[in-house]
């Protein structure tokens, strides 16, 4: 037996709620196997982990689920991003590779090595990143059969103040970004974001969607949106306590929930 936690989770919701609120990075956790791997340790790591973690996403998400009329389905990872990140490409097609953050990273957010440049990601694919996208892709299936559609909405955060890994970091940093897909993501779900949200942006300072490959541009059943919220209006940064920002913006969450699920 062992006391680590699932890699992932599936938390049900309402059978019929097509949507799925998706929470990539907000764990910390590291299982010891790949920590060895891992370069920096101690207050060095834990500073990474501080600036890496999309931290409080997985509650904001679980309190608009709690909030919400119609409640939502929810897929969380419990392993931190410096495992693998699920949403990047594992193989050449991820510009992120530019600054070593592919699949597995080989550099922090500051360029400092976190992984040897020769590491063999193979294993780490195996292991965590493809169950993971096996596991989504079943999940958004499940919506399609039970509810016709799926809609994601990728629940994600960002820092207020640029770090050296963003390649598109220049522009505007609202205090919502509204990340698109010009095939997935729908002007109705843009406006119930908009409406939900407040002051938000489309695309900047960082962009797309995520969507299983099976359905990528081919099934606009399926719609999809990120939501990338600025750390400082929940949050301590980088690493400290949640404020009162987050009850509110997981309201925002539950009322863009309850707009699309109807």
């Amino acid at each position: 037996m062992t006391d680590a936690p699932p890699p992932f989770e599936l938390l049900p919701g309402a059978g019929r709620s097509p949507v799925l609120l998706h929470v990539p990075h907000s764990a910390r956790e590291i299982p010891d196997a790949v920590r060895a791997g891992i370069v920096p340790a101690g207050e060095e790591l834990a500073r990474e982990l501080d600036h890496i973690t999309d931290a409080y996403t997985d509650r904001i998400a679980e309190e608009a689920a709690e909030l919400a009329g119609v409640t939502p389905w929810r897929f969380v990872n419990r392993l931190s991003r410096l495992v693998v990140d699920p949403e990047r490409f594992p193989d050449e097609r991820e510009e992120m590779l530019a600054v070593g953050m592919g699949a597995v990273y080989t550099r922090t957010t500051h360029g400092d090595v976190l992984r040897p440049d020769d590491v063999d990601a193979a294993p780490l694919v195996e292991r965590y990143f493809e169950p993971y996208a096996r596991a989504m892709t079943r999940a958004v299936a499940d919506r399609l059969e039970a509810a016709g559609r799926a809609v994601i909405i990728d629940v994600h955060s960002y820092p207020s103040r640029r770090l050296p890994y963003e390649l598109h970091g220049e522009g505007p940093r609202p205090a919502v970004c509204l990340g698109t897909d010009s095939f997935h993501t729908p002007p109705a779900l843009l406006d119930a974001a908009r409406e939900a949200f407040g002051e938000t942006q489309l695309d900047t300072p960082f962009s797309g969607t995520y969507v299983p490959l099976e359905f990528h541009g081919k099934r606009p059943e399926v719609s999809a949106l990120m939501v990338e919220i600025r750390r400082d209006t929940y949050m301590t940064e980088p690493g400290g306590p949640a404020g009162p920002g987050l009850e509110r913006l997981a309201a925002a969450l539950a009322d863009l929930v309850d707009a699309v699920s109807r």
